[in-house]
């Protein structure tokens, strides 16, 4: 199939499926503090301050622009963005996010940048719109984050001789199976890409069956999992340990976190911890919820298990237990956590990333569900820097070994950050080809 033709039907099938997505969308965007000028953006049309912005940045080879969907994207992104501003100060960069959060995130970012880093919203994949962003922002490359590939925006930079690449790119064999079941429209589309640049060496096969041939197709490790500049930032742990000082929790009492918890999780989790302080009393629950817009029903839900929750912004008294309703500050609380256990892998599937708290050195458990992470959950496995259970009956008594043992807590936490050093280098690797 043409190129021609894969964008002609998926512009037929586009409307069908904002038209299915929208009422969501519009409700997220309200949940998270988005707002309806940021769709007008979205559609291409930039503001006289936005355009002031864009205007100051350095042009031609010396401007990029990277785009990643949300938080996790976004990190990628900042981690490499970080790499190039001190090896290239030269480099302009317009950042383009979809979520409000991830969005609050990115300017965070930039605000430190000196102007050398512009956050704007994603245009919508329409017809058109990725041509007149494109116009707008003048970039010699446009660079994606792992998977983001639209085929509007695709074309239309390509149409404009502007390469294309993807990076940080992650294909898990379920992704692979549906992209070659639909590949008479996927290869025209990747095709078009200048270069992927992919986590995994078994990733190179699997996308050069996509479309590309296998000199577009490099393995440069995970930028996520790469433990250059993974370091959380010490003024955010510092005062997060306030936080935790303002609640009564010491930094001699263990600390469990329940990361990235998805609908269901958080009092499943919640009622086996009321049990382990049976036999660990002062062991403090921290709860990061993966979207804060839940944490009204939250607490709810855990005052009526008995617990005493504060939120991570309000807290005003002693509580073993603290509600995380703030973003952007997961890997600082992995840092001050004793162990960790990794959200959606035991209601949901998919699992989240636990790669920040492995490099964080702690123990890190997770359900049996991670499948989006396979690749990486698997070496863990092997090299014992993780422990996976079946469901949260089996994770209980391994969390009561782990409290009873540092020197088991130590062991499991210093293999699994053996097992992500093999990414070393992959952010400057994918520097270098960009």
């Amino acid at each position: 199939m043409s190129k021609n033709f894969s964008l002609c039907l998926y512009n037929l099938l586009l409307p069908i499926g904002v038209l299915c997505m929208l009422p969501g969308a519009v409700r997220k965007m309200r949940q998270r503090g988005g707002h309806w000028r940021d769709l007008v953006q979205r559609l291409g049309f930039f503001s006289t301050e936005q355009k002031r912005t864009l205007a100051a940045l350095p042009t031609g080879q010396n401007r990029l622009w990277i785009h990643a969907v949300s938080v996790g994207e976004v990190g990628i992104a900042t981690k490499l963005m970080a790499l190039i501003r001190r090896e290239r100060p030269q480099v302009g960069i317009v950042l383009t996010t979809t979520t409000p959060t991830g969005y609050a995130l990115a300017a965070e970012f930039a605000a430190r940048q000196l102007g050398h880093v512009v956050v704007l919203y994603s245009p919508l994949d329409l017809p058109a719109v990725g041509a007149r962003f494109l116009e707008e922002l003048a970039p010699s490359q446009l660079v994606l984050v792992e998977a983001e590939v639209w085929p509007n925006l695709v074309a239309s930079a390509v149409g404009l001789h502007i390469p294309v690449s993807l990076i940080n790119a992650r294909l898990s064999p379920r992704s692979e199976r549906r992209y070659r079941q639909l590949r008479f429209i996927i290869r025209p589309v990747f095709s078009m890409l200048h270069q992927v640049m992919v986590q995994e060496p078994e990733d190179v096969q699997r996308w050069a069956g996509l479309g590309l041939t296998v000199d577009r197709v490099h393995h440069t490790g995970s930028i996520k999992f790469d433990p250059q500049g993974a370091a959380p930032d010490p003024v955010q742990v510092q005062s997060l340990r306030e936080v935790l000082g303002q609640a009564g929790i010491t930094p001699q009492q263990p600390i469990l976190l329940l990361a990235s918890t998805h609908p269901g999780e958080e009092v499943l989790l919640a009622k086996m911890t009321q049990r382990l302080r049976q036999k660990h009393p002062t062991l403090a629950l921290l709860i990061v919820p993966r979207h804060v817009e839940r944490t009204a029903s939250l607490l709810e839900e855990l005052r009526d298990l008995g617990l005493h929750p504060q939120r991570r912004s309000q807290v005003q008294s002693s509580s073993l237990d603290l509600l995380i309703d703030t973003t952007g500050e997961l890997r600082a609380w992995q840092a001050l956590a004793t162990i960790v256990v990794v959200g959606k892998s035991f209601l949901a599937t998919g699992g989240q990333n636990p790669a920040e708290a492995v490099m964080a050195r702690k123990p890190v458990l997770f359900g049996p569900h991670m499948e989006n992470f396979q690749a990486l959950v698997d070496l863990l496995l092997t090299r014992n820097g993780a422990i996976q259970v079946a469901d949260v009956v089996t994770l209980e008594p391994r969390l009561d070994a782990l409290l009873k043992d540092e020197a088991l807590c130590q062991k499991l936490g210093d293999n699994g950050h053996e097992v992500l050093a093999m990414h070393e280098g992959a952010t400057a690797k994918t520097m270098a080809l960009l």
